[in-house]
């Protein structure tokens, strides 16, 4: 069901760039061999989505051989513990070079600046502790953000989200972020006092479309910027939510696109041309809707 490869072979076809963006199933425990065979395949890069992220990293912190391969791990994946773009090139003595980055923090807080959110100095609330919670986290340290509460179901993940992140260095001071266990009460209590509001579980994805992270029947508070990185549907039940409270509300399509066009401009770099992309995303939507 993945979208990006209408989105990424029409920003090929729209920069002149003879390329082709496929869709690779890689079974449980294969990982290694499928990186390893980029290279005899040509291919100049790769995406890496669930559940392969970490161990992708740990197939990049090591050549298979250091007489054909150079690896390098850039920080962004380094400090997420995860890898989703990989780039691929040769060196004049026909050596290997794999690459490993991560372009979901940069994704996330462009999409969220798309939207009119600036994080610096707000108070943030966000819901899940997996991996795509921990980009969300790591960017709105990054990027100012005055407080952040991790809420989860299991409490002892959001908490490790919380000691990773100190342990990475990421923590502005110690009282900048905490983690609570996830329910109405909780969440209610804080969204009230914060500015913006991410979900960063699959609660409302496709097929289970009336699901959502936020009680029915309690108002959303209007002060509050909802980002929901769920992107099918395009329009979420929480975003319904949010905007018939008169809050703002963010598709999570923004930050596919915008990790997506990172990931572009590694591989080629060329400028991504963003705009294609996203109508790209969404008519492929729209397609798999009618089907």
């Amino acid at each position: 069901h993945s979208v990006s490869p209408a989105m990424q072979n029409a920003a090929f076809e729209a920069l002149g760039l003879n390329w082709r963006y496929v869709p690779l199933p890689v079974p449980p425990g294969h990982i290694e061999v499928a990186v390893r065979g980029l290279a005899a395949l040509g291919f100049r890069g790769a995406n890496v989505t669930v559940p392969h992220k970490q161990a992708a990293l740990r197939v990049l912190e090591t050549p298979a051989s250091p007489l054909t391969e150079e690896v390098f791990v850039a920080p962004d994946a380094q400090a997420l513990g995860a890898v989703n773009t990989i780039v691929l090139a040769r060196s004049e003595d026909d050596t290997i070079i794999f690459s490993g980055h991560n372009t979901d923090e940069a994704g996330f807080l462009g999409a969220l600046r798309d939207g009119g959110f600036e994080p610096e100095g707000t108070s943030a609330v966000v819901v899940g502790a997996g991996g795509a919670a921990r980009a969300v986290v790591f960017a709105l340290m990054a990027a100012g953000a005055e407080t952040i509460t991790i809420l989860n179901r299991t409490v002892k993940r959001a908490r490790a989200l919380v000691s990773d992140l100190s342990s990475a260095g990421r923590m502005a001071h110690p009282r900048a972020i905490q983690a609570l266990p996830l329910t109405r009460e909780t969440l209610t209590e804080t969204v009230g006092g914060a500015q913006l509001l991410v979900n960063a579980t699959p609660v409302g994805m496709w097929p289970q479309v009336d699901a959502s992270v936020w009680p029915d029947g309690v108002a959303m508070p209007a002060q509050v910027t909802v980002f929901d990185l769920v992107y099918n549907p395009l329009e979420t039940k929480l975003q319904r939510q949010a905007r018939a409270s008169g809050a703002n509300a963010l598709d999570g399509l923004g930050m596919l696109v915008r990790q997506g066009a990172l990931a572009l401009e590694l591989w080629t770099g060329e400028e991504a041309p963003v705009p294609v992309m996203r109508r790209a995303c969404e008519q492929a939507l729209r397609t798999q809707a009618r089907s």
